[in-house]
């Protein structure tokens, strides 16, 4: 039985590896263009975005709902990892949340038009929204405890609840641009900072 060799291993590997990076710039020009467009943005928009032709596209993702939800797991995904990064590098465990926050923002103006596009595919959409929940809400909890251990929080915020919270002020940000949900947002931050002593 043929045997691959050691350099018939490693290409293949830095084939799968080139393949995986790809695919992530692709994602990332999608997410892009879908914050800045909508979910409903020409192919060819994010094809030129990611600097592919669309045969490469329809490649990875034959269908819209395809690719809306691999860019939405993506983005879950880059967030969920943020989480600890930002908690290690932060000044403080109350910054790296501040900044875990405003990445969570930018997600949710991502998601922006995902129910619309995948209507079609209630099961789908379920199965995103519980894999979002299973992704962040522990990240969330870590950078919560984390912030009420050294002291910037006090107790009792959950997870979901704050989650939630920052979801529902970003609604309507699309629809009127005097709106600002992070201006909101930062009031509810302060608002749960442990009061210093005098």
């Amino acid at each position: 039985m043929p045997t691959e060799s050691p350099t018939g291993k490693a290409t293949a590997r830095t084939k799968r590896a080139d393949a995986r990076r790809n695919q992530q710039t692709l994602l990332s020009a999608a997410a892009e263009v879908f914050v800045t467009s909508g979910v409903d943005a020409p192919i060819r928009q994010i094809a030129a975005k990611a600097g592919v032709g669309m045969g490469t596209i329809y490649r990875h993702f034959p269908t819209r709902a395809d690719l809306v939800t691999a860019v939405y797991r993506h983005q879950i995904e880059a967030c969920a990892e943020a989480g600890p990064s930002l908690l290690a590098g932060a000044d403080s465990p109350f910054e790296a949340l501040r900044q875990w926050i405003d990445l969570f923002v930018d997600f949710l103006v991502t998601k922006h038009g995902l129910a619309d596009a995948l209507q079609s595919d209630s099961s789908r959409f379920a199965a995103l929204h519980a894999y979002f929940l299973d992704r962040l809400e522990p990240v969330c909890a870590q950078l919560l405890d984390a912030a009420v251990d050294a002291g910037d929080i006090r107790p009792g915020m959950q997870p979901i609840e704050l989650m939630r919270g920052v979801g529902n002020l970003c609604i309507g940000r699309d629809s009127d641009p005097r709106y600002d949900p992070r201006r909101l947002i930062e009031l509810l931050l302060q608002g749960l900072r442990q009061p210093r002593p005098a």
